[in-house]
């Protein structure tokens, strides 16, 4: 009778217990995936219609139903196209996204030596895009240019920007508190309102924060100025302490630069 006890347990209190926490876990790493682009306003519209549904059935509204009935073929159809460009960001997050990976969290003086090699170059009127990369990985992207694997540093930050040498083209990536590659191509921005005198710079560094949760440093060549891009906007002409302030909040350095101030203390 025990172990009839046990399976019985095992049936009807651990088995759903585990379908939602598994159910709980899919829906919370779908969200993190969908908040960082665009896409949450195709899954809000699908929400709001769902919800004019629910209202329309609870009130036996039968004109309204009878039309949602006969148009949800042609409503599927219709956001297939519409919202072509976002369900394809969709699926690429899903392909690309580690679920079980834990966001890389960068030190806080390599933090330092990119904000300053960004300092030196908006000075000097050189182009870069440096990429963090987050919890979406980025091979693709990597493939594309020359892998170096190497610690960061201002120096070699600005050996590669600075001057004319092979690096000097596309973006670098920044994995796991390292500099994994460089010269790597970025895929450019489909936004129709994007201003005119960003060049395809910014419009790389937009392209890469809409399809995924890349966060992207763009100095200008014309401007001299540093800005950056993440989750689907690009933020303009951003002073370094504002820059900072932004990639220590995005890539979660919080709590390692509050224990540095409190050993300084």
């Amino acid at each position: 009778m025990e172990w009839l006890s046990r399976v019985w347990i095992i049936r009807e209190v651990l088995r759903p217990a585990l379908d939602i926490l598994i159910l709980t876990f899919l829906i919370y790493r779908i969200y993190l995936m969908l908040v960082h682009t665009r896409a949450v306003q195709l899954v809000k519209g699908a929400i709001i219609i769902a919800l004019i549904y629910g209202v329309a059935f609870f009130l036996k509204l039968d004109t309204m139903l009878w039309i949602l009935n006969r148009l949800a073929t042609v409503l599927v159809i219709i956001i297939a196209i519409v919202f072509q460009p976002e369900l394809r960001n969709i699926f690429m997050r899903i392909g690309q996204i580690g679920w079980f990976r834990i966001s890389p969290r960068q030190k806080e003086i390599q933090l330092d030596s990119v904000i300053n090699a960004a300092e030196v170059l908006a000075g000097r009127k050189r182009g870069c895009l440096i990429v963090f990369v987050r919890q979406v990985g980025l091979k693709h992207v990597t493939e594309t240019g020359t892998k170096l694997n190497a610690d960061i540093s201002s120096s070699l930050i600005l050996s590669a920007f600075a001057f004319d040498t092979p690096l000097h083209d596309g973006a670098m990536i920044i994995q796991e508190g390292r500099i994994s590659a460089a010269s790597c191509f970025l895929p450019l921005s489909e936004q129709a309102d994007i201003r005119k005198s960003f060049g395809s710079r910014h419009r790389a560094a937009l392209g890469l924060a809409e399809t995924t949760d890349a966060v992207v440093l763009v100095v200008s060549e014309e401007a001299g100025t540093m800005s950056l891009a993440y989750e689907g906007s690009l933020y303009y002409d951003l002073s370094s302490r504002e820059i900072k302030k932004s990639l220590k909040k995005l890539l979660d350095l919080k709590e390692e630069a509050d224990m540095e101030q409190a050993l300084e203390t």
